[in-house]
C-alpha cells in the first residue's frame, strides 16, 4: 500500500466523525435539514432585517471606502481598506468557488446556484456585523500589530455585558475551531484540488506526478512558507497583487463562455430559477436543494463563520463601522459574482436536465465546462485554481495563527511552530482523497459558526449603535463638504 493510500485510510474515519457530529440533521418534508445551516440562514436573515438591509443600502459607501475616499494613513492598523478586503477575499475566493459550485449542481441541479446567490446576498449583513465587531474590539500591540476577530469580540464584548467567563470560554472554543479548520478547510482541501487539477493537465494517470502527491505538496508548502513567515503585512501585499489578477482571468474566461453561448442564456437562467423550486436530483425537493445551496454558499463566502473578520480587523481606521461596510463586498464578489459565473458556465455547456454527470464532479466538471468553448483553457484553469488555492492558504494561515496565538501566546517560537505545522498540512492535503478532506473541512468551518453566530446575536445592539452613529457622522461630514463646495 502506498503512502497516499495509507494516509487516506487513517484520515477518513476521523473526518467522518467530525462530519456526523457537526452536520446533525432532522428529516423535514423528505429532506435532511442540517441544523447548522439553518442556524446560519436564520442569522443572515435576522441581521439583514435588524440592520435595515445594510447589505443593499450600504453598497455604494463600501465602494467609496475601498477606493480610499475616507482613508487616513495615520489611523491605527496594518493594512489599507483595499488590502484588508483583498486578504479576506483571497481567503474566500478559492477552489470552493469552482469545485463546490460544480458539486452542488451535480447533486441538486442548477437550482442550487439560485440559493447560493440568495445566501450570498443575505450573508453580506452577517459579514458586516462580524467585521465591525472585529475592529471595535481589536487589540493593537505596542509594535503596531493587531489582534482582532471573533476571539476578541467574544472575550471583550461579553466582558462589557458582565459575562467575562462565558466570553473567555467561547473565545477559546472558537480559537480551537479556527486553528483546526485552517489546517483542513484552507490548506488540505485547497492543496488537494490544486494537485488534482495539475495532475489532470499533465496527463492524469500517466502524469509524472501520479501517485506522488507528497512531491507536489512539498513544493506548494515551500511557496506558502515563503510568504506566511512575514506575517499579515506580507500576506496582504501578496493578496493585493494576486486577487485582482486571478479574479480577472477567471471572470473574463467565464464571461467569454457565457457570451459564446448567449443565445442559450435564457434557457440556462430558466433551469436555475425553475430548478430552485422544482429541482432535479436533490433528495427532499425544493427544501433539499435550498439547504444544499446555502451550505455551499456558507463554505464559499464564510458569512457567519467569523474567519475573515480577522483579516478585516487589521485595517487602518478609527471607525469600526468602516470595515463593516467594506466587508459587504466580500460575499458579493465571492458568491454573487464568481460562483454565479461558474454556475452559468456549467449550466450552459455540460448540464443536461435529468442526466447526472458521468462520474465527474468538482474542479474536473468545471474544467470540462470551460473546455467546451476554450479547448486550451484547462491548463490556464489549472494555474488559476492553483492561484485560488495558494491565496486561500496564505490568508487562512493567518487566521489559524491568530487562533494559535490566542491559545499559546505571541512568542516567536509559537509563531514558528504554527507555521511549520501549517506548511506540513499543505503537503498532507495532496496525499488525501477529496471526500475525506471535504467532510473534514465542512465540519470544522461550520463548527466555528456555532459560537460566532451566538456572539453576534448577543452583540447585535453594539453593531447597530456603531452603524447608526457612524452614518450620522458621515452624513454631517458630507453635508459640510457640500456646503463649502
Amino acid at each position: 500500500m502506498g503512502v497516499d493510500e495509507t494516509i487516506n485510510q487513517s484520515f477518513a474515519p476521523i473526518a467522518k466523525v467530525f462530519s456526523d457530529v457537526i452536520f446533525f440533521s432532522v428529516p423535514i418534508a423528505g429532506a435532511d435539514v442540517q441544523l447548522i445551516v439553518v442556524w446560519l440562514v436564520v442569522g443572515a436573515a435576522f441581521f439583514s432585517v435588524y440592520l435595515r438591509f445594510i447589505n443593499i443600502r450600504g453598497f455604494k459607501h463600501a465602494v467609496k471606502l475601498v477606493r480610499g475616499d475616507y482613508a487616513d494613513p495615520s489611523d491605527p492598523g496594518e493594512t489599507s481598506h483595499f488590502q484588508a478586503l483583498a486578504t479576506a477575499v483571497s481567503g474566500t475566493i478559492g477552489v470552493g468557488n469552482v469545485a463546490h459550485v460544480a458539486i452542488a449542481i451535480s447533486v441538486g441541479g442548477p437550482g442550487a446556484a439560485f440559493w447560493m446567490v440568495v445566501a450570498g446576498m443575505l450573508g453580506m449583513a452577517s459579514k458586516f456585523a462580524e467585521c465591525l465587531l472585529g475592529v471595535k474590539y481589536r487589540v493593537i500591540e505596542e509594535d503596531g500589530s493587531v489582534s482582532g476577530g471573533p476571539m476578541m469580540y467574544m472575550q471583550h464584548g461579553f466582558a462589557e455585558r458582565g459575562w467575562p467567563s462565558i466570553g473567555r470560554v467561547i473565545a477559546i472554543s472558537y480559537a480551537v475551531c479556527i486553528l483546526v479548520g485552517a489546517l483542513g478547510v484552507a490548506s488540505m482541501f485547497q492543496s488537494n484540488q490544486a494537485y488534482v487539477q495539475f495532475l489532470n493537465v499533465t496527463g492524469g494517470e500517466e502524469s509524472f506526478l501520479a501517485g506522488r502527491g507528497w512531491l507536489f505538496g512539498l513544493a506548494l508548502a515551500s511557496l506558502v512558507g515563503v510568504v506566511i513567515v512575514g506575517g499579515i503585512r506580507s500576506i496582504a501585499r501578496v493578496a493585493e497583487m494576486l486577487v485582482p489578477s486571478m479574479a480577472a482571468i477567471y471572470i473574463t474566461a467565464g464571461l467569454f463562455v457565457i457570451l459564446w453561448n448567449i443565445t442559450e442564456l435564457p434557457r440556462a437562467l430558466g433551469h436555475i430559477v425553475t430548478g430552485a423550486f422544482s429541482p432535479e436530483g436533490a433528495t427532499g425537493g425544493m427544501l433539499g436543494v435550498l439547504i444544499l445551496g446555502f451550505r455551499r454558499a456558507a463554505f464559499s463566502n464564510e458569512a457567519g463563520i467569523g474567519s475573515s473578520s480577522l483579516a478585516h480587523s487589521t485595517v487602518r481606521t478609527k471607525e469600526p463601522a468602516t470595515e463593516g461596510f467594506v466587508a459587504l463586498l466580500e460575499p458579493f464578489i465571492d458568491t454573487v459574482i464568481v460562483c454565479s459565473i461558474t454556475a452559468l458556465v456549467i449550466t450552459l455547456t455540460v448540464y443536461e436536465p435529468g442526466v447526472p454527470p458521468d462520474g465527474v464532479s468538482g474542479v474536473e466538471l468545471s474544467s470540462r465546462a470551460f473546455s467546451t468553448v476554450l479547448p486550451w483553457f484547462p491548463p490556464i484553469l489549472a494555474i488559476v485554481i492553483m492561484l485560488f488555492a495558494y491565496s486561500t492558504m496564505i490568508a487562512w494561515s493567518y487566521y489559524g495563527l491568530e487562533g494559535w496565538m490566542y491559545l499559546f501566546g505571541h512568542s516567536r517560537l509559537a509563531k514558528t511552530t504554527y507555521n511549520t505545522i501549517f506548511c506540513g498540512s499543505v503537503a498532507l492535503g495532496c496525499m488525501t482523497q477529496l471526500d475525506a478532506i471535504l467532510d473534514f473541512s465542512d465540519a470544522m468551518i461550520f463548527a466555528m459558526a456555532l459560537t460566532n453566530m451566538a456572539a453576534l446575536y448577543v452583540l447585535a445592539p453594539v453593531v447597530r449603535r456603531e452603524m447608526d452613529e457612524y452614518w450620522e457622522r458621515v452624513r454631517a461630514r458630507d453635508a459640510a463638504r457640500d456646503s463649502t463646495s
